[in-house]
């Protein structure tokens, strides 16, 4: 019966439109058309509807490069060594498994010609080698700058309607996917009218729900989806979905070991295995190496854009500090990577640990033991001295001959190292030294942005 309604309904509508059309031949036929019921193919909604229904081929990015196809399944790719065939989504994960084991390594990835694609307007393709796969690779927007709208879902199924330019009724049709939808459109010539039954369900991305009764709802509606959700239009095989309340759960439950840093400069991957985190609820953050005092910070998580990012800040200098996507959760793991810096960040699990801390009698037994080559941080320093904290206090600085050079004092407060009385090669080094790390075979203190590394240098 509602069916029936409608279509009476609508065919009223048109009628008046006609009479209207009929009365004033000389107006433009759009002029009479009521544009909250009826749609020509050069409307925006139109257009807007075409993007959200379009095949959306970011999904397999880590296969093919490219958010504006997919590749059919099933079909071959050889990673390293392994051999993988991918016969469904889930398969994508043994890729990307595969791709973390080799993770900083040189290895060669094959695709296996030849495959069949599927475009945005599901229209069908096979290619037959890597070249014609890169060429049209490189046509695809990339970044979430492509027309494809995905963070906003048709609930189906959907009733259209489509007349002549005489505004004869021509086809109903009622379609249950989004490939039904975009193939209905592109059947469509550039004279045919749309009209949708309305009223019709929205979803977004963020499990919201919204119904529209007319056009322009529905373009308001469809705009208002925009950057709900992270599109995953990149090649980054790593960036996974997730929300910021997962990524705050996993943060609290457990302290977090850094594995491991990349520098965007060098290339270089350092592994820092005793250096940890524990975030707390009230956005404050303990960092801690493995004979260091805690460094109190500040966290927090916030989503930019569809993609979560965490936030770090240490008063004292700290190659953590700044904005870091997160790009990978997996059980034990967390991928980050610094906002437009490309450094990249891996934390493990560790509910295992507990700080050791080193108190003020082990500093300063510590530093009594033994000469110490002092260094900036980069390990390059002015001139070849060492440092040697006698029992009594007093500090002598000696150069690569062993001649003293400059003489003072020293004495420990707390985790604080003060240094006093120099005045010639050192002498810009008195003041209050904090102790960031005091391991068995190096010191790392700091003055304010100031670090300077101290390494244990035992004479015979």
């Amino acid at each position: 019966m509602k069916r029936i309604v409608n279509l009476s309904f609508m065919a009223f509508l048109l009628g008046v439109t006609m009479f209207l059309v009929s009365c004033q031949e000389e107006e433009p036929l759009e002029e009479s058309i009521d544009r909250e019921l009826t749609l020509t193919m050069e409307n925006e909604e139109v257009s807007l509807l075409k993007n959200m229904v379009a095949n959306d081929g970011s999904y397999d990015n880590i296969i093919d490069g490219a958010s504006c196809f997919d590749v059919n399944f099933p079909y071959k790719i050889k990673i390293g060594e392994k051999m993988i065939t991918v016969n469904s989504y889930e398969d994508l994960k043994t890729v990307e498994e595969a791709l973390d084991l080799l993770e900083d390594k040189e290895f060669v990835r094959q695709l296996i010609f030849p495959v069949t694609l599927t475009m945005a307007d599901y229209t069908q393709l096979t290619i037959e080698d890597g070249d014609q796969l890169n060429s049209l690779a490189e046509q695809c927007l990339e970044g979430g700058t492509d027309d494809d709208l995905e963070c906003v879902d048709i609930a189906y199924p959907l009733t259209l309607f489509t007349y002549n330019p005489n505004f004869q009724l021509t086809n109903t049709l009622e379609v249950n996917a989004d490939v039904e939808f975009r193939r209905f459109i592109a059947g469509l010539s550039d004279e045919d009218l749309l009209s949708i039954e309305f009223p019709i369900q929205l979803h977004y991305a963020d499990s919201t729900s919204i119904s529209v009764n007319s056009n322009s709802e529905l373009a308001n509606a469809i705009e208002q989806g925009r950057g709900l959700c992270d599109e995953d239009d990149d090649i980054d095989h790593n960036d996974d979905d997730f929300s910021q309340a997962d990524l705050e759960e996993v943060l609290l439950f457990c302290p977090w070991a850094v594995s491991r840093y990349t520098t965007s400069n060098s290339g270089a991957t350092q592994y820092v295995e005793s250096h940890h985190f524990t975030f707390l609820q009230d956005g404050k953050v303990l960092t801690q190496a493995a004979y260091g005092y805690e460094i109190e910070g500040e966290w927090a998580v916030k989503m930019i854009e569809g993609k979560v990012q965490l936030s770090i800040h240490f008063e004292e200098k700290s190659d953590y500090n700044g904005a870091w996507w997160v790009y990978e959760i997996i059980p034990g793991k967390i991928r980050l990577k610094n906002v437009g810096e490309e450094n990249k960040l891996t934390l493990e699990k560790d509910c295992e640990y507990r700080p050791d801390t080193c108190s003020e009698e082990q500093i300063t037994k510590g530093l009594s033991d033994c000469k110490w080559t002092i260094l900036n941080e980069d390990n390059t320093f002015f001139e070849e001295l060492a440092l040697n904290f006698t029992t009594d206090g007093g500090l002598y600085v000696e150069n690569a001959n062993g001649t003293v050079v400059d003489e003072g004092s020293w004495s420990v407060t707390g985790n604080v190292v003060v240094i006093s009385q120099l005045s010639k090669t050192l002498a810009n080094y008195i003041g209050e030294w904090k102790v960031l790390d005091c391991g068995l075979d190096s010191y790392k203190l700091s003055r304010g942005e100031e670090i300077i590394v101290l390494h244990k240098n035992c004479e015979e």
